[in-house]
């Protein structure tokens, strides 16, 4: 115990001096298929939701249109020490969000921002 505390600042100020965070979303603009009601919507939204979570292990949410049946907004986030694996995980997600059945694509937006910025 003696001396933990100096060691451990010493530390935590080298990674602060040596790293960067990154952090990287993007943002989907969706048009959904047959769908007539909200309780439709999420179905066809919640599934999207959790094979996102669960396959690219991202934070995501619906952020916009929750009152629109037919259209939906999506947002996924992530955070790393690497740029580049934040770039390959998104374009995974968008990827992955183009090709989903019964979700048609109207537009996307990223951003990818350092601890820096």
């Amino acid at each position: 115990m003696r001396g933990s505390g100096p060691a451990v600042l010493s530390v935590g100020a080298c990674v602060c001096n040596s790293y960067l965070m990154w952090v990287g979303w993007i943002e989907f603009d969706l048009l959904l298929g047959d769908v007539h009601s909200l309780k439709e919507k999420r179905s066809v939204v919640r599934p999207v939701l959790n094979e996102l979570r669960h396959r690219f292990d991202v934070a995501v949410a619906e952020v916009d249109h929750l009152a629109l049946h037919r259209r939906a907004g999506i947002g996924a986030s992530l955070v790393s020490a690497d740029r580049a694996h934040i770039v390959d995980v998104l374009d995974a997600v968008e990827h992955y969000v183009a090709y989903r059945p019964g979700v048609e694509l109207l537009g996307a937006h990223r951003r990818i921002l350092s601890g820096e910025d």
